[in-house]
């Protein structure tokens, strides 16, 4: 989503700003812009498209200063237009935001009756008005803020720039993240860590509803009832250098090449491989009085929690809903007591996730968060947190964070299990075994990079596809096909394989290329049955299986892609690199901006 960088500094900032966007890039965004203040007036600096637009317009116009904020912004409120870019100002003040206003339009109107002019379509704008027209009275920036934070429903993370007050930046939150960065005499704004790593490794999270007066001698920050609070310092660990594609084409090629180191690393918090046990933080509850557990999560980490049903059903036998977080609220869902809220969130500040979480904290459940970032918002109000350690992931479309979330929420559902007294010592034995097997498998799987590229060409010049796939297939069929329609823009639907007679069928023909997911094992004959029903009507199958399965089943298929063959538990940490490695070809292939696809942002904050 959007990106905010602010800075109280003592030199020139515009080039520090624009290297915080560049920092940003990876979050998605249509257009950006910097403001500053300079010799009394505020100036800014805006341009739609990519931020080599805005780099040259500030080589054709350079902006001094040293005090600015800047943002990249993904439109939600009008197209992505140079007005509609942030910041957006007035006479007297400049601000940026992350966020959605929800009642911008009785503001709108109401500022527009008192003769306030617009010059854009977004809910943003009345935010620079109603604050300007606050310090138009007389009010300092300081009282102008807590009068007008109260009139914002929705969400937002702000940085408010003043032309009479040089000295000081105020930033807010509310269900947007936003962090201060300490310096040395200068102080920062940033919507994540990683905007600020040149800058500073020292860093507060501001909690929600808080507000901050940022100058260059600090920050003073406010609770949502306006009382001055502390907020805890900490070192973010983000370094200074821009992560890098070394020598890969793409972020996405990248980090699909990362998956075993990253899965080896998640799972070492996770595995006791000496004593061959599952282990956990140690939560603020009694894990074996979970009596249902409810999956909540959105895209990609949906589909996680769509095969971690499979495994808590099977392991614990637990009751597992899932849900779509953006609709979980909304069916007035029936939460029991002793029920455990699963929460999986790459950036761990989703909007609807987070919004679901706090839905089922008011019905008494507790919570556990499957999160990248331990200092996001959802990590914090879980009562459990889990994290993957899959490092940045920059790649708009989701992979080494996906695998991730597997690895993590397979040991939970063993620890589950072994904590109501359904998991046998030697079965979990088995398990941690399984488990620690995942990176070597996965590396296998990567050896089949070229041959997949190979076969691109199958799949670029369709029109739609199909993926198909059983048990915990079925989520992998739908994963591949949101990252093939994600980064090739070829629409693309994934199917429970013994669906397709019960109407999808009648999509098949000889120009519908259809992937099969089916690993040899006990749902292999059933899958390999609905696939001949694909191809007795001209379907054109590639069918992604281990050897076994390619030598029963191979034969009249278009192509096939040989996996390691590996135990049914890992499977779809193994079988998610294959669709991830095609999307990616057939991208490539298609020429479509690969890590950047249009339309996108990585973190949706948002509902």
């Amino acid at each position: 989503m959007c990106g905010i960088v602010g800075i109280v500094g003592d030199s020139e900032v515009t080039s520090r700003l624009f290297d915080g966007l560049k920092r940003l890039e990876y979050r998605g965004y249509d257009s950006a812009g910097i403001a500053t203040v300079h010799d009394g007036e505020i100036d800014r600096r805006r341009a739609s498209g990519k931020l080599i637009h805005l780099a040259e317009v500030l080589a054709a116009d350079p902006l001094p200063g040293d005090v600015g904020i800047a943002h990249t912004r993904w439109a939600t409120h009008g197209g992505p237009t140079t007005n509609n870019a942030h910041p957006h100002a007035t006479e007297h003040v400049a601000l940026v935001h992350n966020g959605i206003i929800e009642n911008f339009k009785p503001l709108r109107d109401e500022l527009i009756a008192r003769g306030r002019k617009f010059d854009s379509e977004t809910d943003t704008e009345v935010v620079a008005h109603l604050v300007s027209e606050k310090v138009e009275q007389g009010l300092s920036p300081h009282d102008a803020v807590k009068e007008v934070l109260p009139r914002l429903h929705g969400a937002f993370a702000l940085a408010i720039l003043f032309r009479d007050h040089p000295e000081l930046l105020i930033g807010a939150r509310l269900g947007s993240p936003l962090v201060v960065g300490y310096g040395d005499g200068e102080t920062y704004l940033g919507s994540d860590a990683l905007a600020l790593g040149p800058l500073t490794q020292r860093i507060a999270y501001l909690e929600e509803g808080d507000w901050v007066v940022a100058t260059r001698d600090g920050a003073s920050i406010f609770d949502k009832d306006n009382n001055p609070v502390e907020r805890p310092i900490v070192n973010s660990g983000v370094t200074g250098e821009l992560v890098s594609k070394g020598n890969h084409r793409h972020f996405m090629l990248k980090e699909i090449y990362e998956q075993p180191i990253v899965v080896a690393q998640t799972l070492r918090s996770y595995l006791q491989r000496m004593e061959e046990r599952v282990t956990l933080p140690i939560p603020e509850f009694d894990l074996g009085a979970i009596r249902r557990v409810t999956i909540v999560a959105c895209g990609t980490s949906y589909y996680a929690g769509m095969v971690a049903k499979y495994w808590f059903e099977q392991f614990a036998r637990v009751p597992v809903d899932i849900d779509v977080a953006s609709e979980f609220r909304y069916r007035a869902p029936v939460m029991e007591e002793g029920g455990l809220m699963i929460v999986i969130s790459q950036s761990g500040e989703t909007a609807d996730t987070l919004a679901a979480l706090r839905h089922a904290r008011g019905e008494g459940q507790k919570i556990a968060a499957v999160v990248n970032v331990p200092t996001s918002t959802m990590a914090r109000e879980a009562d459990l947190l889990l994290p993957t350690h899959a490092g940045p992931e920059i790649g708009v479309a989701s992979t080494k964070a996906f695998t991730c979330q597997l690895a993590v929420l397979a040991a939970l559902a063993a620890n589950l299990a072994r904590a109501k007294g359904k998991l046998a010592e030697g079965e979990e034995k088995a398990i941690v075994r399984h488990l620690a097997e995942a990176p070597a498998a996965i590396n296998g799987a990567l050896a089949y990079d070229e041959s997949i590229e190979a076969m691109a060409g199958l799949v670029a010049g369709a029109r739609d596809v199909l993926y198909l796939g059983r048990g915990t297939d079925y989520p992998l069929a739908l994963e591949g096909a949101l990252k093939l329609k994600e980064i090739s823009y070829i629409h693309a639907e994934g199917y429970a394989a013994g669906e397709m007679k019960h109407g999808p069928i009648a999509l098949i023909d000889d120009a519908v290329p259809v992937i099969v997911i089916a690993p040899s094992g006990p749902l292999f004959d059933k899958t390999v049955s609905n696939m001949q029903e694909v191809q007795a009507r001209g379907g054109q199958v590639i069918l992604i299986s281990d050897y076994d399965g390619v030598q029963a089943a191979g034969e009249k298929c278009i192509a096939t892609i040989t996996m390691p063959k590996v135990h049914p538990l890992i499977a779809p940490l193994v079988y998610a690199v294959p669709v991830q490695l095609l999307a990616y070809h057939v991208a490539v292939a298609k020429g479509t901006d690969v890590d950047q696809p249009r339309n996108l942002a990585k973190s949706v904050t948002v509902e």
